[in-house]
């Protein structure tokens, strides 16, 4: 996985904020570093590119719970990790319940503490696409944080309305990036058991000789590395809801275990002999086809039985296109800075209704920002399309510049000019990217599609670094 997200690490100790400043750095993180929970929000409040919040329980002043609840009121899909000394596992606990991504104790193994750090970093990208609603669109079209006004979407809003009050597990199908996480939001918030915590697992991040340990806990010396006794998430949901994300991910073998607490609600710690009670209402998703992995030999039948009591499936953007012009326009007022207005062309409009979107409301909402912190003027046209949106071949040419104006060929060859003219292009494109994201160079990466370093690369080459370090 591509590692250069920003993590934040706060504690009242300068030493431990250097020593995991340093270990993170090395597993290719950027790291920014604050001494309490004050100054940590107003980190926060600049820099919303943040990917995980690593934070002492034990602080003067604010605590990591006190600023735990902050953070969530400032973006609550931002994942958070506690930072516990022996003695306080009871209140990091407690503190997972109330929203916490994970805990970690002192002193911290490197090697899990990096795991974690990059488990939360994968669900942190996996939550980053949220269709709030918005002023301009109708309460009709908005319904539990999604956009839509097709028959399949409307079908979808009854669905949850209807499923939310039972306890009966939830199996929510559909591609990658069409929403499946915002339908295991609305399930749980709506049911009775809204108060109690609602924990995510991304079954696709866990490794595989861990998921038991995920899933139920460890006793103390249950394998190498397991210092002290640790709850599982089943025990962390106790009476709540568990989304088991990506769940056609669980090995095989374990697929067995899990299917025992979905069937007798009881399970062990890895390690221990004590049993333990779950009333848990689970939730499961998966982009796959289910049945094709029974008939492959890679899902237990019997298990997905057990998890498709109600089952929810999401449609591809491209099989309710006319849900397409509303995100549309939700993405303008959302990416077009300030009060500026943003129109757009019937053409563009058309090119991309009828775009297959193979990567569904992620995609769409990737170029739109794109589009709109890159446009000059108002109007965005099929011009600042990307190629394979708008058919139009791409050029080094700087878009609706005529050939004639540069210059002749009578001292440079067609290389020498298709180099400097691209240079130049390139150099103009970086300047706005870097502009629009306020001089963000992660963020700027992002919007070109270009990884942090090699966007590095291509600024020093371009004498860009000293107008933008």
């Amino acid at each position: 996985m591509d590692a250069n997200e920003t993590v934040l690490i706060v504690d009242d100790e300068d030493n431990l904020r250097r020593v995991l400043s340093v270990q993170l750095s090395r597993s290719g993180f950027e790291t920014l570093t604050a001494p309490d929970g004050i100054k940590a929000l107003k980190i926060l409040e600049k820099r919303p590119d943040i990917a995980v919040v690593i934070t002492d329980l034990k602080m003067p002043g604010m605590d990591g719970v006190e600023l735990l609840k902050n953070i969530k009121q400032l973006n609550s899909r931002l994942p958070v990790i506690i930072l516990t000394a022996f003695g306080t596992i009871t209140s990091a606990v407690e503190a997972v319940k109330s929203g916490a991504f994970d805990y970690m104790e002192k002193p911290f193994d490197k090697q899990a503490l990096s795991l974690m750090v990059k488990k939360a970093v994968t669900h942190w990208r996996s939550t980053k696409l949220e269709a709030n609603p918005v002023e301009d669109t109708s309460s009709s079209n908005v319904q539990f944080g999604m956009i839509g006004s097709s028959k399949q979407m409307m079908s979808i809003f009854r669905l949850i309305s209807r499923i939310s009050a039972s306890n009966s597990t939830v199996l929510i199908t559909g591609e990658s990036g069409t929403g499946k996480e915002l339908i295991a939001d609305a399930v749980h918030s709506l049911s009775n058991r809204s108060n109690k915590p609602f924990i995510k697992v991304n079954c696709a991040a866990i490794p595989e000789n861990l998921h038991e340990s995920e899933f139920f806990g460890h006793e103390k010396g249950a394998f190498t590395g397991a210092a002290n006794a640790k709850p599982g998430r089943f025990e962390l949901a106790n009476g709540g809801t568990i989304l088991l994300d990506e769940v056609a991910e669980i090995p095989f073998a374990m697929q067995a275990k899990l299917l025992r607490v979905l069937q007798e609600g009881t399970f062990e710690r890895v390690g221990g002999i004590k049993t333990y009670t779950s009333d848990v209402r689970v939730i499961a998703s998966t982009n796959r086809n289910l049945i094709e992995e029974i008939k492959n030999g890679g899902f237990r039948e019997d298990l997905f039985y057990r998890l498709n009591v109600l089952p929810v499936n999401l449609p591809p953007l491209r099989e309710r296109r006319e849900d397409i012009p509303l995100l549309i326009n939700y993405f303008i007022r959302k990416f077009a800075s300030g009060n500026k207005y943003v129109k757009i062309s019937p053409v563009a409009m058309e090119k991309l209704t009828s775009y297959a979107w193979p990567g569904n409301i992620r995609e769409l909402e990737n170029v739109m920002e794109r589009s709109i912190l890159l446009l000059d003027g108002d109007t965005l046209t099929e011009n600042d399309l990307p190629s394979e949106i708008s058919g139009i071949e791409g050029s080094p040419w700087l878009p609706g510049t005529p050939v004639e104006e540069f210059d002749d060929f009578s001292d440079s060859g067609l290389k020498e000019v298709v180099k400097r003219e691209t240079n130049r292009l390139e150099k103009e494109l970086i300047t706005k990217a870097l502009t629009s994201t306020g001089q963000n160079v992660t963020r700027a990466a992002e919007l070109l599609r270009i990884s942090r370093k090699g966007l590095q690369l291509k600024m020093k080459e371009l004498g860009l670094r000293e107008d933008f370090d």
